[in-house]
């Protein structure tokens, strides 16, 4: 589904002129001076740029959809922080940071969810080897001096287990 939405976005792109440096210097005179059509035509015949820039970064762990969408907004807040200048250097810039920043951010949010896993993992053993262990479920102040963790913590790991059953019925804890 997103790699069509993507595709469809790289389609229409297509068929847009992308601005010339000739072109993208003289609506940028335009832009500073309040022209909503010129920030327009330089926006859309920047977005071959964009798409270009976002392609670097391809395989890196984000969506080629996310990618563009960090790009564009790089070109945007290029472009309303202008300074006089290369143009295409500072949108460079900007989505070097922004692409950068993002991937990070996936990769960061990737390896808390598998540490989570791996508690929830670990919680789902010891429960099932100590109620075999005391011949009946285990107590949470008994998991929690077990795995070496407060009960909140405990609780907080069971809270995520119910919330993943409630939307997957057939993983059981």
């Amino acid at each position: 589904m997103h790699d069509d939405i993507y595709q469809m976005y790289l389609e229409e792109v297509k068929r847009i002129p992308a601005c010339s440096q000739k072109e993208e210097a003289a609506l940028l005179l335009r832009v500073k001076e309040g022209d909503q059509g010129a920030r327009k035509r330089l926006l859309e015949g920047m977005l071959h740029f964009v798409v270009e820039l976002a392609g670097g970064y391809r395989k890196r762990g984000l969506a080629a959809g996310d990618l563009v969408q960090e790009a564009n907004m790089a070109l945007l807040l290029a472009l309303d922080d202008y300074q006089e200048g290369d143009f295409r250097e500072q949108v460079r810039v900007l989505a070097a940071e922004r692409l950068e920043a993002a991937i990070e951010a996936q990769r960061r949010e990737k390896q808390a969810e598998e540490e989570v896993a791996a508690r929830v993992n670990v919680l789902k053993d010891i429960s099932k080897m100590m109620a075999e262990e005391l011949g009946r479920e285990a107590t949470l102040e008994e998991l929690a001096g077990k795995m070496k963790m407060t009960t909140e913590e405990i609780k907080d790991i069971m809270k995520i287990t119910l919330d993943v059953m409630s939307v997957s019925p057939e993983a059981g804890f």
